[in-house]
């Protein structure tokens, strides 16, 4: 492996290294931050617009003159008109179908809708020929996902990416790179994350049929619980970064806060195992924010975490110096230093800009909604395929019914492979 000459001042050093872990500190696996315009125009809908169609909105707007929301649809008229008023000359409809049907303009859809609703709307518009997001968790039953997988495989030319955001993330694809050269180790010693958000998941509603509509995620019927529904975009994180999926899960959950009547656990926890032993411990509430979100790796050399716009690397004592530290941002955690992972250091750095990188410019929503409409632009493979959508998803599934049964539950390699 290369060591850089101390002795060259900070900007040769940054311009020229190479080879081993100093390209991977300096260079992301892409220019993430600025990415070229799309080569045509393009017309758009959000089917769903909830808090995350709204969402989905709000960052497609900011992609540029090049996407154009030409319609929208939700079966609530409140929701739906809300969203009229923040994409003007969009055209609104309650029904999915009608937008295919009337809006032959529009070449891809954002599916933003409950989980559960998911699978029928990806299927029709897979079948019209149409590019396709659909928000991850895929689906609510192993049965919906394995649809959604052999229809977007027989789609012909359309492009169906999941919204498993971490695989588009500039972020966390520069720290995968660092997890590649085993700056951390040979292997994994354990991987954690959690979701912990202080909030009821409950929206009140006058008319009962909207409020149980709403409140979607309170019903044991359709919903797949914390694990399934939070835990699907992290699980997807920790394929990406392991290359292997669990064999096996186990876990728990409880109502910590929201004592109102609920069946749906509040908090709850899994541990995947996987094939060598390696245990994946998770941990997701609504009673607590407490460190929100993040995931951790653990190697023997060091520790990678990741909190969605920002991420660290923290060395161990006895990991070898490979040069590029000493030209690195650094952050401080109590008694420990993180070496801060920042996506583009290259230009930054030339810029005098370093510091200035630190965490995304943007929500790391808006990087998965770019890199899907680049694959739908240049006929590339999207980020985050079906099949790994769905793989994500029955894992989180599969979390949710043995914290129900506090069981553990074997994991068929087949369920996973359609």
């Amino acid at each position: 492996m290369n060591k850089p000459d101390r002795s060259l001042d900070r900007r040769t050093f940054l311009q020229t290294a190479t080879g081993g872990l100093a390209a991977f500190a300096i260079s992301p696996l892409i220019d993430p931050l600025a990415a070229a315009p799309l080569s045509r125009a393009m017309n758009v809908a959000v089917i769903g617009i909830g808090r995350q169609g709204r969402a989905i909105m709000s960052e497609l707007q900011k992609i540029g003159s090049d996407v154009t929301i030409a319609a929208i649809c939700d079966t609530d008229d409140s929701r739906l008109q809300a969203g009229l008023r923040r994409a003007p000359g969009a055209e609104g409809f309650a029904d999915h179908r009608a937008l295919l049907d009337a809006k032959k303009e529009v070449s891809a859809v954002f599916i933003s809708t409950p989980t559960h609703l998911h699978k029928q709307i990806a299927l029709d518009a897979l079948s019209a020929g149409r590019h396709v997001y659909c928000e991850c968790p895929l689906a609510h039953t192993i049965e919906d996902c394995a649809e959604i997988v052999r229809a977007a495989r027989s789609a012909g030319g359309a492009i169906f990416q999941t919204g498993a955001q971490g695989r588009a993330n500039p972020v966390y694809r520069l720290a995968w790179s660092f997890a590649r050269s085993r700056s951390i180790g040979d292997s994994y010693v354990m991987v954690r994350a959690q979701n912990f958000q202080k909030n009821s998941w409950r929206t009140p509603a006058n008319d009962p049929a909207r409020e149980k509509a709403l409140n979607w995620r309170l019903d044991p019927e359709v919903s797949i619980g914390l694990l399934g529904e939070n835990g699907a975009q992290q699980f997807d994180v920790v394929h990406y970064y392991v290359d292997k999926y669990p064999v096996k899960v186990r876990g728990g959950g409880s109502i910590k806060l929201w004592d109102d009547g609920r069946e749906t656990y509040d908090t709850a926890w899994c541990d995947l195992v996987f094939d060598d032993g390696l245990i994946f411990q998770y941990q997701t509430s609504l009673a607590n924010s407490y460190e929100d979100v993040f995931e951790q790796f653990h190697g023997s050399l060091g520790t990678i975490k990741l909190t969605w716009s920002h991420g660290w690397l923290f060395k161990e004592a006895d990991a070898p110096t490979q040069g590029w530290e000493v030209y690195a941002n650094r952050q401080q955690f109590h008694n420990e230093e993180g070496i801060t992972l920042i996506a583009d250091a290259t230009k930054l750095a030339a810029q005098g800009k370093l510091k200035e990188g630190v965490g995304l410019p943007n929500d790391p929503l808006y990087y998965a909604l770019e890199s899907f409409l680049r694959s739908v632009d240049e006929g590339s493979p999207p980020v985050c395929s079906a099949d790994e959508g769905m793989r994500a998803t029955v894992v989180g599934i599969l979390a949710h019914q043995a914290a129900v049964k506090s069981e553990e539950i074997a994991i068929d390699p087949a369920i996973l492979n359609v």
